[in-house]
């Protein structure tokens, strides 16, 4: 199954003035170096040395890194930098921690492109650039993990064994770049090579004319290389294995279900059947969400049947005991709700104090909204600072039922949970359209917006995946300030692997500069809608009007679309959150 080919943006651009101009030009590290004379094209060498390596853990940094964000960075940086930290947190022990005073330290600044030293050079302030276009997650990535040790994947010792390197499509001058280095200069840390890596070369860089200069070995994996979207799963592993690492910093839990001991939670349930853990239920699911659209492998999830029993019937699913370390939690899960409108899934904590011992119970959530036919995916924001267990407490309601509730692919870490879940159904039919808008969401703040999806055909790559912010009006335009000002949106395009430490979710943010002006109207994307916007309708036919609008490539080629799990039953999660960074401390001083 393959997404279609649309026929551009065409009718974005009707009520989007200006929109193909604010695509970026560049997705490639080496595409946004290009002219800056860098070893490998994004590692900066100490003076005097002939090349960049490391050897020993003096090279090392601690596993707590001291940075400091200059204040020449561009906004929308300095938030991306942050999140990428976030994914450092959630699958490595590598935390990162503001300078105050520690001898040696990165400092993060804007110079022309992006790049880095490698390893803990032992100098004081040591820096890494995250220059105009660097600011996406995986090549803030990219950069740290050079900053942290790491070389680019295609100069490793085995490389030849994997990839040929076509000497002749080089740009004169560039050879150097292509390199690989003895197993005694550097250590693959006995992981296997891996074409997915964020630190791979693209098949096209440093090329003299139109042909590749890096050929997979592995035809599957020619479109893929350099096309990153997040750590793979052997950068992990490298980094994991590189600082001794055995836990993670934000990490706490991911369930599926898979055993029979169900990760350990604990059942109790008065005069109903309670919850029990099967493999499909009479009238839905027919399967796990786990294994969904593999019809050889069967999986289990838990059950909680409102079908018999009477009203008040409720039964409890307890986690084991967490121990907190930052006062604020997420809990994902996957729900599948055939049941009737009266019955409840409600999300509590048992937090255990000293007051309180044995535990109190705080409701931190609900699950409400119609019965559906699949599975769909909730987050529960909790505030935790003590130890304690999170709670499913099902409740049957008034009224017949043929279903109930059902919980699979549970994951718990202590990071901030996105405010908004698109879901959309049968995403390989809907990328037929010439675009997709999501429903409308507000931010914490008040404004009224949309994200957009497109697909766009290049020169280069004739499939790209990009997702637009537009704004639209809402019930709070006469009180915001406009231009909007300095609002992130990020947009997450989830791979719905099970366990949340081995995704490779496509994760963009764009930022709302007061100042950025359209190319074709003069005028500033971010202005009030009512004012400048064009009319557009919701499905059910309500008007209103959508002002602004600025692209991101979420995927620049197909095949990761369908590599990971980013479909599942057909269907997509795109993750959507828009935040004022003036909140978050991060915007420029004023002059």
């Amino acid at each position: 199954m393959k997404v279609m080919k649309m026929k551009g943006i065409t009718l974005f651009l009707y009520f989007l003035a200006g929109l193909e101009k604010h695509l970026p030009l560049y997705t490639d590290i080496t595409d946004i170096n290009k002219g800056l004379d860098l070893f490998e094209g994004d590692i900066k060498v100490d003076e005097g040395s002939k090349r960049n390596t490391i050897t020993g853990s003096k090279y090392r940094w601690p596993l707590t890194v001291p940075y400091y964000l200059e204040d020449n960075l561009e906004t929308n940086a300095k938030a991306v930098i942050l999140k990428a930290f976030e994914r450092f947190r959630l699958k490595t022990c590598i935390n990162f921690k503001p300078w105050s005073g520690e001898k040696n330290y990165i400092s993060v600044f804007k110079d022309d492109g992006c790049y880095s030293y490698t390893g803990n050079r032992q100098t004081g302030k040591q820096q890494l650039s995250i220059g105009y276009g660097c600011d996406t997650v995986e090549i803030v990535q990219h950069e740290f993990l050079h900053a942290l040790g790491f070389y680019h994947e295609q100069s490793r010792s085995d490389r030849d064994d994997y990839v040929t390197i076509f000497w002749e499509n080089i740009q004169p001058g560039k050879e150097r770049n292509f390199i690989a280095y003895n197993d005694v200069t550097t250590s693959f840390l006995n992981v296997p090579y891996d074409y997915t890596s964020v630190m791979h070369y693209s098949k096209t860089v440093f090329q003299n004319g139109s042909e590749p200069t890096i050929i997979t070995k592995n035809p599957q994996f020619s479109n893929l290389i350099g096309k990153h979207v997040d750590f793979s799963d052997s950068d992990v592993l490298k980094l994991n294995r590189l600082y001794d690492c055995t836990s993670s910093v934000t990490f706490l839990d991911s369930c599926s279900f898979e055993t029979d001991d169900n990760c350990g939670m604990l059942h109790s349930s008065g005069d109903a059947d309670g919850w029990q853990r099967v493999t499909q239920t009479p009238n839905g699911p027919s399967s796990d969400h786990t294994h969904i659209g593999k019809e050889r492998e069967v999986g289990y999830f838990m059950y909680f049947s409102t079908s018999t029993g009477e009203p008040g019937d409720e039964a409890l699913l307890e986690s084991r005991l967490f121990y907190p370390a930052r006062g604020f939690q997420c809990l994902e899960f996957f729900y599948y709700h055939n049941s009737n409108g009266h019955d409840q899934l409600n999300i509590w904590i048992k937090e255990y104090t000293n007051a309180f011992p044995n535990g109190i119970l705080k409701l931190m959530d609900s699950v409400t909204g119609n019965a559906a036919d699949y599975w769909q995916l909730h987050y529960s924001s909790l505030n935790a600072t003590h130890k304690f267990r999170f709670v499913f407490q099902a409740i049957k309601g008034h009224g017949s039922s043929t279903g109930g509730f059902s919980i699979d692919d549970i994951n718990l870490s202590e990071n901030v949970c996105p405010e908004n879940v698109w879901h959309i159904r049968n995403f390989s039919r809907d990328m037929e359209k010439e675009y997709m808008l999501s429903p409308p969401y507000y931010s914490k703040d008040g404004y009224a917006y949309q994200i957009g999806l497109s697909e766009i055909s290049t020169k280069d790559s004739p499939v790209n995946i990009a997702a637009f912010l537009v704004l639209i009006t809402g019930a709070n335009d006469y009180a915001l300030q406009w231009p909007c000002p300095w609002r992130q949106a990020t947009i997450e395009f989830m791979d719905q692997n099970p366990n949340i430490q081995k995704r490779t979710s496509s994760m963009k943010s764009i930022a709302t500069d007061p100042k950025l002006q359209s190319s074709v109207t003069g005028k500033p994307v971010w202005d009030n809608p009512a004012i400048v916007g064009s009319f557009h309708k919701f499905p059910n036919g309500t008007s209103y009007r959508l002002a602004g609008g600025y692209g991101i490539y979420l995927f620049t080629t197909e095949e990761w679309l369908y590599r990971r799990e980013f479909l599942k039953g057909g269907d997509a999660f795109i993750l959507i959150s828009m935040e004022g960074m003036i909140l978050r401390g991060i915007v420029p001083k004023c002059k």
